[in-house]
C-alpha cells in the first residue's frame, strides 16, 4: 500500500510535532510512487481514494460479470496478478479483463504495474459495461503495458510500453525492463487526457472533437462505431494472456473544467 503524506495547515505546533513523529522517510527505490505536489492539486487538496486494498478484490469484478471475479486473477504480495497457467488463446482460463464497479469521470488515476517477459497487457480507461460490448477495448482508449524487449508487439509504433494503444507513441521510451515495477499516471478529463510512465509526463491528446475522430479513423479501431466516444466510465485491467501485476492503485477526482 502507498503512504499518504498528510499536510498539517494552520494546527498548533504541538500537533505538527506529533504528526511528523509518524512520518517516515520516503525511499528513493524505483518502486515507490511519488507523492504529487501539492501545489498541483487545483488548490483543493482533494483526497486519493484507493482502488486496491491489498488483500481482496474489492470494487472490482470480471468485464460483464457484475460480482464474480475470475480465479486467474489472485493477491500476490500486495499486488493483483494474473496467473496464465492455464492459458487459452489470447486470454486465461476463469480470467477475462476486470473492471472497476465505478465508473469515474474527471481523475487522476496512479498505480503500479510490473510485466512478465515479453508480456502485453493494458489499463483501459473510459470503459462502457454493457451487453452491447464484448470488451473493454470496443470503448475504452488503453495505456499499453508491454515488456518493450520481446513483444511483437514492441515492433509497431504507438504499441509500445506507455503508448496510447495504435493511437500516439510516448514522447521517450522509460520504460523499466520485464519483472520491474512501473509507475504509471493517467490524468482523464472531458477534452484531455495525459499519459505518465516513471514521473514523466508522455502524451498530451484532446479526446473530443475533430481531431480526435481523425485519429480514430486512421486506427484500427475505426470500425467500432462506439470507440473513444466517452470521456468517462470504468477502469480496466487487460487479461491478455501473459502474467502481469497491479498494485497501488489509486484515483482522486479533479475539479471539472
Amino acid at each position: 500500500m502507498f503512504m499518504r503524506t498528510i499536510h498539517l495547515l494552520f494546527l498548533p505546533a504541538l500537533f505538527f510535532l506529533a504528526g511528523c513523529g509518524d512520518t517516515q522517510p520516503t525511499s528513493p527505490a524505483p518502486s515507490t510512487y511519488p507523492e504529487p505536489a501539492p501545489e498541483t492539486d487545483n488548490g483543493d487538496n482533494v483526497r486519493w481514494t484507493d482502488l486496491f486494498n491489498g488483500t481482496d478484490f474489492s470494487g472490482w469484478h470480471t468485464y460483464g460479470k457484475a460480482g464474480e471475479i475470475g480465479s486467474a486473477w489472485k493477491i500476490d504480495d500486495g499486488a493483483i496478478y494474473l496467473d496464465v497457467s492455464d492459458k487459452d488463446g489470447w486470454q486465461t482460463n476463469n480470467g477475462g479483463d476486470i473492471v472497476t464497479d465505478q465508473a469515474y469521470a474527471n481523475y487522476e488515476l496512479e498505480l503500479e504495474w510490473k510485466i512478465g517477459e515479453c508480456g502485453n497487457s493494458g489499463i483501459i480507461y473510459n470503459v462502457q459495461e454493457t451487453e452491447d460490448y464484448d470488451y473493454p477495448w470496443l470503448t475504452g482508449p488503453e495505456m499499453q503495458v508491454l515488456d518493450n524487449s520481446c513483444h511483437p508487439d514492441a515492433k509497431i509504433f504507438k504499441h509500445r510500453a506507455g503508448d496510447l494503444y495504435d493511437l500516439v507513441a510516448v514522447a521517450e521510451e522509460n520504460v523499466r525492463p520485464a519483472g520491474e515495477w512501473n509507475q504509471a499516471k493517467l490524468v482523464v478529463t472531458d477534452g484531455m487526457v495525459e499519459h505518465w510512465l516513471n514521473g514523466k509526463k508522455q502524451i498530451t491528446y484532446v479526446n473530443t472533437g475533430d481531431d480526435w475522430q481523425k485519429m480514430i479513423a486512421g486506427s484500427k479501431f475505426k470500425d467500432f462505431a462506439d470507440f473513444g466516444q466517452f470521456t468517462s466510465g470504468n477502469i480496466s485491467l487487460q487479461d491478455h494472456g501473459d502474467p502481469v501485476w497491479f498494485r497501488k492503485i489509486r484515483i482522486r477526482e479533479l475539479a471539472s473544467k
